[in-house]
């Protein structure tokens, strides 16, 4: 066995494995036997299986600590062959497919707004997350063919551990909520790595300006208590048949998560120190791989991927863009196809526009200005008529659309107005003076013959 071992490890090699094993089974199913010997034969199959599995993992071990080969045919320092591609799924915000040997997985990142945050509601902890990751890890990926169920306490602590390596690289003033889901289409071996590795990819290819890409690896370790070997980027049966799996994930600067799994009672300071370096080495080789595929993140989100613009107002102005019963955003996000939330901050609105269509958001921008002006007392503005009254003219300001103000019939001209149609017509735009707030009427005044030169008096 320990000879087969050294010829190269892939899973045809594990099937041909199997086929030994199962060679050395009794085939009671085409026997015809009574109760008794049945139960016999079971007994006889349970010690056989047991004997493999301690022969096979005496003969892994030993070709790894004698001859400092692996499964595979690897050195123990080797990293498997590493392919990478982004924008796999056109019509998602941002994918990538990360390979490393026999482990694949495929993920994909979607931007959302605030309101997309993922609710904490323990005993322990509440608040919202903006960041998150899923990992999911069907029965195919390993050749097996059984249903689909919940999600297992392996797929959501896998999910933690990679959500943790990426979480920190993501800038704290990122406007988007972003969900990571990784599906594993194919595991031999540190798919959550693969995962971190997949996840960076296409972080960066959704436009998300990280701080620095990260890469993963797992290191295994066989000793006999004398003799160790550290083995990077290990497989699941190096895993199955080894003494320790130490995930470790980080930048180019240093370690973002790593945990770590032991059969044995401890770890040497040399073994760690060795595995720590070890470790580095090789997430230092992946993250080139991944920078070969996409050096730094695009500059911006994809056509189709929302765009968000943040905009902050005064508190006392959300009341009004909001609405009464919510009516003018409701009216305003149909009208632009767009979606907008607004939070209260320090007594301040803090309004996200998302949208996909950069006119949309134009428009939103605009009403929010026009919303928010406040002439100043003083100042000309320019503005357009868009009503006659017998006692002035309805004029909106050209800065704030939707902005009205009263123009009084004796603020037009230094001459007496009889009509107003004798000084100003429907669509005419000229510039008037804000004189502020009326202290009769207490409505806001402004004025067009306070910019025109005043007639001299008659003597």
């Amino acid at each position: 066995m320990a000879c087969a071992l050294t010829q190269g490890y892939t899973l045809d090699c594990k099937d041909s494995l199997g086929g030994l094993k199962s060679v050395l089974f009794i085939e009671s199913e085409n026997v015809s036997v009574d109760t008794e010997t049945a139960g016999v034969i079971t007994d006889i199959q349970l010690a056989v299986g047991k004997y493999f599995y301690k022969t096979q993992k005496e003969a892994v071990r030993n070709v790894i600590l004698d001859l400092g080969l692996r499964l595979d045919g690897r050195k123990t320092t080797e990293i498997r062959p590493i392919w990478c591609e982004v924008d796999y799924l056109p019509s998602v915000h941002g994918s990538a497919l990360f390979t490393r040997g026999e482990t694949q997985a495929l993920a994909t990142a979607t931007l959302g707004t605030s309101r997309e945050a993922n609710q904490i509601d323990s005993p322990s902890e509440q608040g919202e997350e903006k960041f998150y990751l899923h990992y999911n890890f069907p029965p195919f990926s390993t050749g097996e063919a059984r249903p689909l169920r919940g999600t297992s306490r392996r797929e959501v602590g896998h999910g933690n551990l990679a959500q943790r390596a990426l979480k920190n690289m993501i800038p704290a003033d990122c406007p988007y909520t972003i969900r990571v889901v990784s599906e594993v289409l194919e595991s031999n071996g540190s798919s959550s790595m693969a995962t971190v590795c997949a996840g960076t990819l296409s972080l960066m290819d959704a436009g998300i300006q990280m701080i620095r890409p990260v890469s993963g690896i797992a290191m295994g370790l066989i000793t006999d208590g004398e003799r160790f070997a550290v083995l990077s980027d290990i497989l699941g049966d190096e895993d199955h048949l080894g003494d320790m799996d130490f995930k470790v994930t980080g930048t180019s600067e240093g370690i973002t998560a790593c945990q770590m799994d032991i059969k044995i009672d401890g770890l040497k300071y040399e073994i760690m120190e060795q595995a720590l370096a070890q470790a580095r080495d090789g997430r230092l080789h992946i993250l080139g791989k991944i920078l070969e595929t996409l050096d730094k993140p695009n500059n911006d989100v994809k056509v189709h991927a929302p765009k968000i613009i943040m905009r902050t107002i005064p508190g006392n102005f959300i009341g009004a863009l909001i609405g009464p019963g919510g009516k003018v955003i409701q009216e305003l996000q149909k009208a632009t196809g767009t979606t907008i939330v607004i939070n209260e901050v320090d007594e301040q609105g803090v309004v996200e526009i998302l949208g996909t269509d950069p006119k949309g958001i134009a428009a939103v921008m605009a009403k929010i200005d026009s919303i928010i002006f406040k002439p100043t007392v003083g100042e000309a503005y320019e503005v357009k008529v868009i009503k006659l009254l017998d006692f002035g003219a309805v004029v909106e300001y050209l800065d704030a659309p939707g902005n009205e103000v009263l123009l009084h019939v004796s603020e037009l001209a230094w001459e007496r107005t009889e009509n107003v149609s004798d000084v100003v017509n429907m669509g005419d735009v000229f510039e008037v003076k804000y004189l502020g707030l009326d202290p009769k009427t207490r409505k806001e005044k402004v004025s067009k013959k306070a910019l025109l030169p005043r007639p001299p008096r008659e003597s």
